[in-house]
């Protein structure tokens, strides 16, 4: 839950010589979440739902405090603009408010939150940033909801197919997505007809904050990251290994078609590829999230026939992927040579890698020292709005925030120490007018 630890560091950042930020405007806000979208399950902040709208509506309401610009699209994502000197593309802070069935608190809010606390100091130390600085508040993020990834900013530039608008229903109830957005106050026809509210010609730079979703982070005692890219990834969400179920004491060992022991050798072998191509130093993570045998089939006693399993395989190198892929082949093929099984990986569903901006990387990495922060520069496993960002060709980056206990639980543990360094790193790269320099 949220920390309200008053250390050190978070006083020294609110100095008058550190870059402005207004890290009180945030922690009211997540005290504010945690108290209007928690239960004691966790936190539950469903995709054009209830606990999303809320917390859209709370932004908006500080936004417009501020004396910011504010904006919705017909997909209803939110924008909050203040407004710079140079007229022009500017530069945008943005990321989720939706989260997971009892998730946690810190979960793409603590993007937008610090997108408003960076504007926020801005406003309060009476600066205008060169260029329009825009925090968007994204819909839809998180895709445990209606079954798909980045609804929200992919509506944003006009990249949704239209037959997901009628296909899709949420998990929780069925409503239609199509039904969601116009019941939100959204413009789902415009949608529908592929009209964008973004484009790499409006949007000059976008910059995602993020809690890190893994342990590395903490496991290295280094408060914020500086993300390199967004691993892409192939994957089998419905694979299956079909063998011939047989007694478990009067079978043979080489008489056997053990779906049990294919797929276990299946995991194996691809272990062995990921320790290879890692002492190459590739960039890959290889996980088995699912195994099961058939409640209705299987017994103490009986050799497995079949087994269900899911595969997932991402890294930010095309080439790897590429190379596990025929690893995974291979693989199969000796297995079902040589145990007498057969392989249904079923439909392949695949992402590509999303690059961070060379120069974004170098200007963040550039700051932390400046500021004498310590960060780790690092690639990113999970999906983020970022990568349908970088994909429409605009400079995109990211930074994490160093997060304990994992991610999509209640036990989400971002310190707020963390947070305000992540936020002065933040504020220093916006003061360089960092458009600019990439110009």
């Amino acid at each position: 839950m949220t920390s309200h630890s008053e250390g050190a560091v978070a006083l020294e950042l609110e100095g008058r010589n550190s870059p402005p930020a207004d890290l009180a405007l945030a922690r009211k806000l997540f005290d504010e979440l945690e108290l209007r979208t928690s239960n004691a399950f966790g936190f539950t902040r469903p995709s054009f739902g209830l606990g999303e709208q809320i917390a859209h509506d709370m932004v908006r309401r500080e936004a417009r405090k501020l004396g910011l610009e504010t904006k919705i699209d017909a997909g209803c994502n939110l924008y909050m603009t203040l407004k710079g000197r140079k007229s022009g593309p500017g530069l945008m802070i943005g990321s989720h408010l939706d989260s997971v069935p009892r998730g946690g608190n810190f979960d793409g809010a603590a993007g937008v939150l610090m997108g408003l606390a960076v504007v926020s100091g801005f406003v309060k130390a009476g600066i205008t940033p060169e260029r329009d600085i825009t925090v968007m508040a994204i819909r839809a993020e998180e895709s445990v909801w209606f079954g798909a990834s980045y609804i929200g900013s992919r509506m944003a530039f006009g990249r949704l197919d239209s037959d997901e608008l009628t296909a899709l229903k949420r998990s929780s109830d069925g409503v239609s997505l199509l039904s969601a957005i116009d019941g939100n106050g959204g413009d789902a026809k415009s949608v529908a007809a592929g009209q964008a509210f973004l484009s790499a010609e409006t949007v000059g730079m976008f910059i995602e904050p993020h809690i890190e979703q893994g342990p590395v982070l903490v496991d290295r005692k280094i408060p914020v990251g500086i993300v390199t890219g967004i691993r892409g990834s192939f994957r089998y969400r419905a694979a299956r290994c079909l063998g011939e179920y047989g007694h478990s004491g009067g079978t043979p060992r080489d008489c056997r078609a053990d779906a049990v022991r294919a797929v276990a050798t299946l995991v194996v072998l691809l272990d062995e590829a990921w320790i290879q191509l890692a002492d190459e130093g590739r960039d890959l993570v290889v996980t088995f999230s699912q195994f099961s045998t058939n409640p209705d089939e299987a017994a103490f006693s009986k050799i497995a026939g079949e087994v269900d399993f899911s595969l997932d395989v991402r890294s930010e190198e095309p080439e790897t992927l590429q190379r596990m892929q025929e690893k995974l082949h291979e693989a199969v093929a000796i297995i079902e040579r040589e145990q007498g099984v057969r392989f249904d990986m079923g439909k392949i569903s695949t992402s590509a890698p999303a690059k961070m901006q060379p120069s974004i990387v170098k200007g963040l990495e550039s700051c932390a020292q400046d500021l004498e922060q310590t960060t780790l520069t690092m690639p990113c496993g999970a999906g983020h709005d970022a990568a349908v960002f970088a994909a429409a060709g605009v400079p995109t980056g990211m930074i994490f925030i160093r997060n304990d206990h994992g991610s999509h639980n209640p036990e989400e543990h971002m310190e707020l120490d963390d947070f305000a360094l992540a936020t002065n790193l933040l504020s220093a790269f916006c003061l360089r007018d960092p458009l600019e320099r990439a110009e």
